[in-house]
Parts: structure tokens; sequence; C-alpha cells
């Protein structure tokens, strides 16, 4: 019994050793500094942009409709289609023009046939002047109704005045039409213009030919242009002004009504702190943090930073750090708030 008993001591007491051996050991491994990179906050002076969002419109946008109602009979083209200056767009049933058209012609031959007759009978003093002045205002009226009849029958036939991208086609072949309603829009994308908005804070600092990076997401592409126009009142509820940038179009590839983000270089220069992507990360609650280094205690800390754009492929910290603190720059994925480090070079 005593021997069962040493023996049930000396294995409690063991395993309580190595219980204490662990623990030590852990606390020392959590005890043991993280070496990581770091670099000092320095402001740096850049030159000053403006940045904005806008539409992609067209450079020279038009709305068409016929001079004359009456039933479409042909359409030649769909929305998206490339359009030639001059070309056939659409055409309306000439049946009822043609009819006044050639009415018109009878009643200009008639016309013209009773001038003829009565013209020999005033050589000869057997009509008055006024009846004969009376004839030949006969004849005018009848050759200004037959051009009347003429424009109306060529006014069937609808043709583009610019060579472009049908943008919208809002009939149909059977339809019915009323004069002057916009059936077509026609956009020249040769070259297209971004339409955005300024806040007036910051209008003092375009000027017309200045130069714009354009970002169009849906392209994935960055192209060039310059401001070309700048509006001059303000939105009354936005208090933004209007501006336009002009872009080049090669292959047709930027089309109307596309998002554009623009990045207008300014004159002016500001300090700004710039950071490494890599050594911004994110929370659970998506809230940007840097890791910043307190040396009297040789430990790391968390920081919410506010990021703006990117620059040469740094971000713009917008708040949250001051000159001359330290950030962690490498080695910040294994810390935690508060870790032990020791910076490396």
């Amino acid at each position: 019994m005593r021997r069962s008993l040493f023996y049930f001591t000396t294995i409690v007491i063991l395993i309580f050793s190595s219980c204490r051996n662990k623990e030590k050991q852990t606390a020392e491994s959590t005890s043991q500094p993280l070496a990581v990179r770091a670099e000092e906050v320095q402001p740096t002076t850049i030159s000053g942009a403006v940045s904005v969002s806008g539409n992609i419109e067209g450079n020279t946008t038009v709305k068409l409709g016929f001079m004359v109602g009456g039933k479409v009979n042909y359409i030649s083209s769909n929305e998206g289609d490339n359009i030639s200056k001059g070309q056939l767009i659409a055409s309306l049933d000439p049946t009822n023009y043609s009819i006044a058209k050639g009415l018109a012609d009878v009643q200009v031959s008639t016309a013209s046939d009773e001038f003829d007759r009565l013209k020999i009978l005033h050589e000869r003093g057997s009509l008055s002047e006024s009846d004969f002045s009376k004839i030949g205002f006969s004849v005018q009226q009848a050759k200004l109704q037959q051009q009347l009849q003429q424009k109306n029958l060529s006014d069937t036939r609808l043709y583009s005045p610019i060579s472009g991208v049908l943008l919208k086609r809002q009939v149909e072949v059977g339809e019915i039409v009323s004069v002057g309603l916009p059936l077509f829009i026609i956009s020249d994308i040769s070259k297209v213009k971004v339409l955005a908005y300024v806040p007036e804070g910051e209008l003092h600092e375009i000027r017309i030919g200045q130069t714009a990076n354009i970002r169009i997401s849906s392209l994935d592409r960055t192209f060039t242009g310059k401001v070309i126009e700048i509006g001059s009142t303000a939105d009354a509820t936005s208090r933004a002004f209007t501006i336009k940038i002009g872009i080049d179009n090669p292959g047709l590839i930027i089309r109307p009504g596309m998002i554009a983000e623009a990045n207008v270089a300014t004159n002016s220069q500001k300090q700004v702190i710039l950071l490494p992507a890599e050594c911004i990360q994110q929370d659970q609650a998506n809230q940007s943090f840097v890791f910043v280094v307190d040396k009297s205690q040789n430990k790391a800390f968390r920081r919410r930073v506010s990021l703006g754009s990117m620059v040469d492929n740094k971000i713009e910290i917008v708040s949250g750090l001051a000159e001359k603190e330290i950030v962690v720059t490498g080695g910040q994925k294994r810390l935690s708030d508060g870790s032990l480090i020791t910076i490396t070079k």
C-alpha cells in the first residue's frame, strides 16, 4: 500500500513539473521580440491634382426626326451600328407626298399655259395690265407650291448629318410618326468628352488645356485627355461646376455612357504622407490600420488610418499618422496589438 502511494505521488510530481516546464517555455517563446522592418514617417511634396468622376459623352450628338409625318417603311441600322455622314437612316411611305407633288406639277403646267395665252392678248392690247399681273402671280404661286411638295417628298427620307454610332433607335418599321419627333440619336465618337462636376472650392485650380488622366474601369485602361470646357455657372443644388475633358478615341472603344475617373494635374503642390501599400492592413470592420512603433517599450501598436489616392505605387495617408512616427513596413503580418519587436535594417 505504501509502495503504491509512493508511485502515485511520484507520477503527480512529474506531471506537475512537466506542465510548469511547458508553461515556462511558452512564456519564454511569447516574450521573444519579433523582427520587423520599419521606416520613419516623412512628408513628401507632390504636385496637386483634382479628382472627379464623370460620364462619357460623344464629341457631337444629334437627335434626328422627320420633317413630315407618315408611316415608317424602312430603317437601315440597329443600335450600336456605325453610321456614315450622308447615309440613309430611314424613310416614310412617300405615296401621299408623291401624289401631292404630281398635283402641284399639274397646277404649274396649267398656270403656265394660261400665262402664255394671256401674254399674247396683253401684247395685242386686249388684256388689261391688272389682269395680266394676276395670272403672273398665279404662276408664281403654283411654282412655290410645287417646291413645297417637292421638299415634303424629299423629307420622307432621313439622312445622317454626321458620321458616328447609332446610340438610340426609338421607332420600328410600320409605326406612324409625327413631325419633329426624335427617333434616332447619333453620336460622333472619334473623340469623346468626360462630363464631370468640380466643387466650387477646387474650381480655381482648373484651367483650359490642363492634362488629365482618365481611368475607365469597364475597359480596364487609362487614357490621357485635356480640359476643353469649364462651366460658367454652378449647379443650384450641389454648387459644383461642370467641366469637359476631351479624349481621343482610337478604335472607337470608348462609348457614351461609360463611367470615368478623371485626375486633373494642377500647378499647386502639397505635402502628403505616403506609405507602401503592403504595410496597410484591414481589420474585420474593413478599417485600414498600420503598426506604429513605440521605441520606449520596443512594441508595435495598431493605429487606424484614413487613406487617400494612390501616388507612384504608394498610398496617401490622409489622417492617423504624424511626422517622424515610425511605421512597420515589413513583418507586420505576424504582429498583434502590443507585440514586442526588434527593428532590422
